[in-house]
């Protein structure tokens, strides 16, 4: 039997609760992602019903602020999707970057059911999320799933989302927005 002192066990035990903490900077974002974004339509999926789209990313450790800047003729549309990558939330109106286009929209009081997480080493943002939509059929519930993707270099993202309803990914290609100011949505 091995007996150990109880200083030595006291610093032993200082160090490890000590050390917890650098594992969780593991999980944390590129802070490349944060900033302005602004969409390239010529590389992009097809976006009819927009003729300016920026993407606002905030994260601070698990919490990321996703804001959508929409602007069509003097139409602007702003909204904001709050995800955590420690917990599933609950997003009462979820925003999607297609939904005008698609004309298919998240059903009034239906909160949608959203998870996130970082991964390849944080320089991609994975979202899923199950969203109630209204069709012309009624009430469908569409599984999404979003990668938000930082490229090489840092000066461009891409977002590719899939859709349960789609055969086919929706792919948006933004670039980084120099000189903005990186607000908080």
């Amino acid at each position: 039997m091995v007996f150990v002192s109880l200083p030595v066990m006291r610093r032993s035990l200082f160090l490890i609760i000590g050390l917890c903490p650098l594992p969780l900077a593991a999980f944390a974002g590129d802070p490349g992602l944060n900033g302005r974004w602004r969409l390239e339509a010529a590389q992009s999926s097809k976006l009819d019903g927009w003729t300016g789209v920026d993407l606002v990313i905030a994260a601070d450790g698990p919490k990321v602020v996703l804001r959508y800047d929409m602007s069509w003729r003097q139409t602007k549309v702003s909204a904001v999707n709050r995800v955590d990558t420690w917990h599933p939330v609950s997003i009462s109106n979820f925003f999607r970057i297609d939904q005008r286009h698609m004309a298919v929209y998240a059903q009034s009081g239906q909160p949608a059911r959203v998870q996130a997480e970082w991964i390849d080493g944080g320089r991609t943002l994975r979202v899923e999320a199950e969203v109630t939509v209204e069709v012309s059929q009624g009430n469908q519930v569409m599984r999404l799933y979003d990668e938000f993707r930082l490229l090489e270099g840092g000066g461009e993202l891409e977002l590719i989302e899939l859709h349960s309803t789609r055969n086919r990914p929706l792919v948006y290609f933004f670039a980084r927005v120099a000189d903005a100011s990186p607000t908080t949505p």
